[in-house]
């Protein structure tokens, strides 16, 4: 697995960690970016050829 590869499924891990944290806390708007956020690398993803398998997507 290549370095850019790497970083951006740890990114992924990250922000559905804290999206999560987000929606427990009850913290909407946050939770918004978050989302926000994760739809956007799951894009970036999708252009570049990586498989993104998560409990959120």
């Amino acid at each position: 697995m290549d370095a850019f590869t790497a970083g951006l499924l740890q990114r992924i891990r990250a922000t559905e960690t804290d999206l999560t944290r987000a929606r427990e806390t009850g913290d909407d708007f946050l939770a918004d970016v978050e989302q926000a956020e994760l739809d956007d690398l799951h894009r970036l993803a999708a252009e570049h050829g990586v498989e993104v398998t998560t409990a959120m997507a």
